[in-house]
């Protein structure tokens, strides 16, 4: 699909953009033409960095630093994106935090901790963009769900609980919101390999499963399913949760 422009003239906000899957699914909507908002909860210089290989392949990008926690900075940061490029067509609520601990050291204020950005922080965003992506005409929602929503996971109590209830706020938005033509999918990575800060061992969970070719997939390969949810060729595909995993996981 590179070098096509089905989404010219779309603005998107990405979430949690300044790396991996969120800084992929940037790159690839700047590719079909759209502009961006790069948003990161701290990381400035890495919400630049991606900015600027937006900007250097000839495309529109500005960074807005906020945690999508907070309901006043996920207003700013929507403000930010309409003041700047005039419009709103698409978010991507990618931000999410992926802890592990067994459930019986867990805290109810680290669980909350999940919560708070993984499920409330795409309520806020919705809430948020909602009034923008009516006056579309083609809005689009992409959630960024998780493999262990559908699978279980030792020591993720509070990330499988949050990543399940993204596939359902999805499924309840595609019904809420049809009518104002926005469609509301969730994209689900799965043993997706990306860079893990120094002593952070891979996710427990990835090591019981397996993708049908034995490899890993790429940042890239999840920003392709949202890219393609995000143009006009998939504007009949409504309320779904589209599985990016290399066959690790066969289901619904």
């Amino acid at each position: 699909m590179s070098g096509s422009n089905e989404l010219e003239g779309k603005v998107a906000i990405v979430t949690g953009a300044g790396r991996n899957i969120g800084r992929a699914i940037a790159l690839a909507l700047a590719d079909g033409g759209a502009s961006i908002l790069v948003n990161a909860r701290s990381n400035r210089a890495e919400a630049d960095a991606v900015a600027r290989e937006i900007e250097a392949a000839g495309h529109k990008a500005v960074v807005h630093i906020g945690d999508v926690a907070d309901a006043g900075q996920v207003q700013a940061m929507v403000d930010r994106a309409v003041s700047h490029f005039g419009r709103l067509d698409i978010l991507v609520n990618n931000a999410a935090l992926r802890r592990e601990k067994p459930f019986a050291e867990m805290s109810y204020a680290e669980w909350r901790e999940v919560m708070n950005v993984t499920l409330d922080g795409a309520f806020h965003c919705v809430k948020a963009c909602l009034p923008h992506l009516k006056k579309s005409g083609a809005g689009t929602i992409v959630n960024i769900g998780g493999l262990s929503a559908h699978t279980g996971a030792r020591d993720r109590a509070h990330v499988v609980t949050a990543k399940a209830g993204i596939v359902g706020f999805t499924r309840a938005l595609a019904h809420d919101l049809a009518s104002d033509g926005i469609t509301v999918n969730c994209v689900v990575p799965g043993l997706i390999g990306t860079p893990r800060p120094k002593n952070t061992p891979e996710p427990a969970h990835h090591l019981i499963h397996q993708t049908i070719t034995g490899e890993r997939g790429r940042p890239e390969d999840v920003a392709a399913a949202v890219r393609f949810l995000c143009g006009p060729a998939a504007r009949y595909i409504n309320g779904q949760a589209i599985h990016s995993n290399g066959g690790a996981y066969l289901g619904a």
